[in-house]
């Protein structure tokens, strides 16, 4: 092993150690945001995602994401990963490793959409079917080697390929579950069940945040010139998504909302994803300025018009912004001009041909998570293992699922 060799080794592996710190990232948003009641059920599902991942997307995923195959899925490889030569820098034990974390994350941005009121067997089933079946299918279509590979759709890091994927599956997941008891009135409008911990859902996003760069710029899978820019077109991204929504929320609210303020920020790193290679640092403003209108005007439009109950946000961040930011590639694209590896969007000369192919991909996407997804919970809702009773979600799903109090001995006001 050369010295370049050894530096993609421990740069990848660097990434895939702060991808899986997201999934704490995650559990304290969720958890935050949700009631104290069902603190360590949001725990478990956290867990859940990334035990469930790793071996399921160890024996059966990884085939098919990056198998040998056609253009829809991977053949090759089953119960047999490291046959697969998927990465030319690191060795296959550390690039399934580095795509381990990425199918963990996509998978756990479900639970948040869905806390409260699904059962957890059910959710273990969920977490089970997005990584050896969704996630997969559809990260081979992107990064395997599958048709929109060939199109020459750009998602550097997973706006579409992880969070858009993680989105439509929490859309059709809190649409078939239903809201949680006293969400909606019998006029259809919506109240407000505020989370127990603002402090647990910013310290949480503030991890997001940190290990959000390990996303992005390990995706290089090497040390590359390219690193930089990715960092700095991600926190970039994140602090306008923030500050966009902040001043949004200040302005039509009369007070800056903490809540969406620190969705704003996801937004932002969430747009920035797919495009962070290959928009320039000024575009990364816009994309994250773009991402926070977008979260701040779509949380309530679910909530209120659609009355889909999502108690943190995972279908406007991850699904709206994902589709966002991906589009947006076909805007702001302005990579490697006058090489052949040029990507450029539609500001930049490049015209509508890539925009259009992000389109397509886009569609794609949402048509498959969306309808495999929904066949999933369809069929768990018919057989009556979808939603807890009725006095499990009053009384908690700790207690009830768990046997356990996330809080013991401590009583609060707001449960």
């Amino acid at each position: 092993m050369n010295t370049q060799q050894l530096a993609d080794a421990v740069w990848v592996f660097l990434g895939a150690a702060l991808v899986m710190f997201m999934q704490p990232g995650f559990a304290m948003v969720e958890t935050g945001f949700t009631r104290s009641k069902n603190a360590g059920n949001i725990m478990m599902k956290n867990f859940v995602d990334f035990m469930i991942g790793s071996i399921l997307f160890l024996f059966v995923g990884y085939a098919v994401m990056f198998g040998a195959g056609n253009g829809f899925m991977g053949l090759s490889g089953f119960f047999n990963a490291t046959s697969i030569n998927a990465c030319d820098t690191v060795s296959p034990e550390l690039f399934i490793f580095f795509q381990t974390v990425f199918c963990a994350t996509a998978a756990t941005i479900v639970s948040g959409a869905v806390a409260g009121r699904t059962r957890f067997g059910a959710y273990c089933l969920c977490s089970a079917f997005v990584s050896f079946v969704i996630y997969p299918i559809s990260g081979h279509w992107i990064w395997g080697g599958g048709f929109l590979s060939n199109m020459g759709f750009v998602d550097f890091a997973g706006s579409t390929a992880v969070h858009s994927v993680g989105g439509w599956v929490s859309l059709m997941g809190a649409f078939m579950v239903g809201p949680r008891i006293g969400k909606y009135n019998k006029d259809g409008s919506a109240n407000a069940i505020p989370g127990h911990s603002l402090t647990l859902g910013a310290l949480g996003v503030f991890i997001l945040w940190f290990a959000w760069f390990g996303f992005n710029c390990g995706s290089t899978l090497g040390v590359t010139d390219d690193i930089g820019h990715i960092a700095m077109t991600t926190n970039l991204a994140a602090a306008a998504g923030g500050l966009t929504v902040m001043f949004f929320t200040w302005i039509r609210y009369g007070k800056p909302d903490v809540s969406m303020t620190l969705n704003g920020v996801l937004a932002g790193l969430v747009g920035i994803t797919a495009g962070c290679q290959v928009i320039t640092l000024n575009g990364s403003i816009i994309v994250g300025i773009i991402c926070g209108i977008v979260v701040a005007l779509l949380v309530p439009f679910i909530d209120t018009k659609l009355r889909i109950d999502d108690p943190v946000g995972a279908i406007s961040v991850h699904g709206g912004c994902g589709v966002m930011g991906t589009l947006l590639v076909g805007l702001f694209a302005n990579y490697m001009p006058g090489t052949q590896d040029a990507v450029l969007g539609l500001f930049y000369g490049g015209g509508f041909a890539q925009l259009g192919t992000q389109f397509v991909g886009v569609v794609s996407v949402a048509a498959w998570a969306l309808g495999t997804s929904g066949i999933f919970f369809f069929i768990m809702k018919k057989l009556g293992k979808l939603r807890v009773p009725r006095i499990v979600e009053i009384e908690g799903l700790d207690i009830h699922e768990h046997g356990c109090e996330a809080y013991a001995d401590f009583i609060s006001r707001i449960q």
